[in-house]
């Protein structure tokens, strides 16, 4: 098991999320621990990127349930279909927020954030969590992102 990430701030987002997905998946490997290792690829992602704040919702008894993440304090559950994480989740796929303010229903944890992408975590074909990232730009995130993050989802075999 990895100790240390070799984070590079250099080259494109692309180049980074190249250099960083191996290290996560060795940082995974050979642990079986979903909580563990939701907690490491949080800490590997904001560790690279330094986005504002990086986290899982787990589905608990009909509602998105704050899981482990790196940031400031966040909301605590959400409501399928409330709120960008509510909607990823309802519809079952990835969304990209460039302004958090123009999308219907946003819940503002954090007044900073202004740019969301949210990714559903699936396990046995069900929606068990998403992966949410919030960063205090207006629109961060792009196809690249949801194309690595997704990659990164893959890596944790829920």
């Amino acid at each position: 098991m990895a100790e240390d990430l070799t984070i590079t701030k250099v080259g494109t987002k692309e180049e980074q999320y190249q250099s960083l997905i191996p290290q996560i998946e060795a940082l995974l490997y050979g642990e079986t621990d979903l909580i563990a290792n939701l907690a490491n690829v949080c800490a590997a992602l904001k560790e690279q990127f330094n986005w504002f704040w990086v986290g899982f919702y787990l589905v608990k008894n009909g509602e998105l349930v704050l899981g482990p993440f790196q940031g400031p304090v966040a909301c605590t559950r959400i409501q399928l279909g409330k709120g960008v994480c509510g909607a990823s989740w309802e519809r079952a796929e990835t969304i990209i927020v460039p302004n958090v303010d123009e999308f219907p229903g946003h819940i503002a944890c954090a007044s900073a954030s202004k740019s969301e992408i949210v990714l559903p975590l699936y396990q046995g074909g069900q929606i068990i969590g998403v992966l949410d990232v919030d960063s205090e730009y207006f629109a961060h995130f792009d196809e690249v992102d949801g194309q690595y993050l997704n990659q990164v989802i893959k890596l944790l075999n829920v």
